[in-house]
């Protein structure tokens, strides 16, 4: 399959308006790599009629699909760990201090397939313990691809992707199947609640704002106008004193948006 230059930009267009992402020229073949097998498939001969059976099919499917295929989602646990230090080592103590405080909004968004809002919750039942169940501490986990994020709610990762998680987490928060593969307990499972949500939509559906936003490694999709758009609506919905992370491949126009500087991809709402 070899996608025509108009087919291409019009393609690109309704990905960049619904979705965000910014595919330039030179990821023509990007794309005709990737949708190449379900365009054959489904006997459909170009990509123009390939988006127009998208845009028609109103359950959403044909548009999973269609995500699940041309966006990376390459994660793993422990990624940038630095964040996952900083979380620990000073806004958990915050809460643990607070005894009005008893719950902890947490929202990862672009989850993929669950490595990181798996991993924060690990990080909070070390920390707390015993007194966990003094506090509401559920992370929302968010992504645009359906298919990733069945596979996060399975919560089935191969040997290959547990080389970063220790020892003792392996046993005390994971299953061995006994084929290669470790399975999250229940007791993590329960604590990361896993939604469909498009982070170009013009609404969250949200009733209160959150205390930390993981926004890691997605904005790197995006242009300029874009990512500050994405920033600012992020920024309405943390909390005062609340926190932002995001990639360290990424960055902020600190001329455009109120966020502070903390340290590398760390950011706080004052």
């Amino acid at each position: 399959m070899i996608i025509g230059e108009q087919d291409f930009k019009q393609f690109a267009d309704y990905i960049k308006a619904n979705y965000g992402i910014n595919f330039k020229q030179e990821k023509k073949t990007l794309v005709e790599g990737r949708l190449r097998s379900v365009l054959i498939s489904m006997n459909i001969s170009s990509l123009s009629e390939y988006l127009a059976y998208v845009k028609a099919d109103k359950t959403g499917k044909a548009a999973s699909v269609m995500l699940n295929r041309i966006t990376t989602n390459h994660t793993f646990f422990m990624r940038e760990r630095a964040h996952f230090d900083y979380f620990r080592d000073n806004i958990l103590p915050l809460v643990f201090k607070s005894r009005q405080q008893k719950d902890l909004r947490i929202w990862s968004a672009a989850c993929s397939t669950g490595e990181e809002p798996y991993t924060l919750a690990m990080i909070i039942a070390d920390y707390f313990g015993s007194l966990k169940a003094e506090r509401n501490t559920q992370i929302l986990a968010t992504d645009i691809s359906q298919g990733v994020l069945d596979s996060a709610k399975k919560g089935i990762y191969p040997k290959e992707k547990m080389s970063d998680v220790p020892d003792v987490w392996k046993k005390r928060y994971f299953k061995d199947d006994k084929s290669g593969n470790y399975i999250v307990n229940e007791q993590i499972k329960k604590e990361v609640i896993f939604k469909n949500l498009n982070l170009m939509d013009k609404v969250f559906p949200f009733r209160r704002k959150m205390h930390v936003i993981f926004c890691r490694n997605v904005m790197i999709y995006f242009d300029n106008d874009t990512k500050d758009q994405l920033i600012e609506h992020l920024y309405d919905v943390t909390e005062p004193g609340g926190f932002l992370f995001i990639g360290h491949s990424e960055s902020l126009n600190r001329s455009k948006s109120k966020y502070k500087y903390v340290m590398p991809a760390v950011y706080t709402k004052e």
